[in-house]
């Protein structure tokens, strides 16, 4: 077994991948992901230091999303790639935003925005009751662009949507996503406290004990 790290008080085993491509150029989705993933060892590489463009995401479900962008950075770097759909689910939305929360506004009519993404999702909430959401996860990572075998890995992380917003750190709907266990917003969350328990963490942990099966 690969040499054993500590990540905020858990054991991450080394990956045997050391260079990785991030099939994105969200920075917040670097910032979490490198710090989850540098504990064992990798290097994750932001596709846009590479000159790969964005990939479509024409497919209605995340795990498609997720394996198409990253066959599609493994493809034109040649390196190992790995790509994350995620999105907040609402239930009394029926799941939306969904696989479409990045572009929640845009289909609206609205500009692609964070700023209005949960405008309209506050407004899409008016009067409902039932506030339970999640948000979800899907990991895909390819060794090469052609991998039969891609890891998939999924996280959820359970919550309630707020009215108004709370918190100045994180991205996307974190400060209209509150966590009754923890008594916050993801907004009001410190970045290694999010990092040791959001859907990607949950993902991102269930990637890396693949990994190290492979090792």
């Amino acid at each position: 077994m690969n040499e054993v790290s500590q990540n905020n008080g858990a054991a991450v085993s080394a990956s045997p991948l050391t260079r990785v491509v991030l099939a994105s150029n969200n920075a917040g989705k670097l910032r979490e992901f490198a710090a989850l993933l540098g504990a064992a060892g990798i290097e994750l590489i932001p596709q846009g230091e590479l000159n790969v463009p964005e990939a479509e995401e024409p497919h209605p479900t995340f795990v498609e999303n997720a394996l198409t962008k990253a066959r599609h950075a493994s493809k034109l770097t040649g390196l190992p790639a790995l790509a994350d759909d995620s999105g907040l689910c609402v239930r009394a939305l029926r799941g939306a935003p969904g696989v479409y929360s990045a572009r929640y506004a845009q289909l609206a009519g609205g500009e692609k925005s964070d700023a209005a993404n949960n405008a309209r999702l506050v407004s899409a909430l008016q009067g409902e009751t039932d506030r339970r959401a999640y948000y979800f996860c899907v990991l895909a990572l390819v060794r090469h662009a052609d991998d039969p075998e891609p890891l998939i890995a999924e996280g959820r992380w359970h919550g309630e949507m707020l009215d108004a917003p709370r918190g100045a750190h994180g991205f996307g709907y974190d400060p209209y996503f509150f966590l009754p266990s923890l008594n916050a917003s993801a907004a009001e969350l410190e970045p290694a406290v999010k990092n040791a328990s959001s859907h990607r963490a949950i993902a991102l942990r269930q990637l890396l004990a693949r990994l190290t099966e492979e090792a």
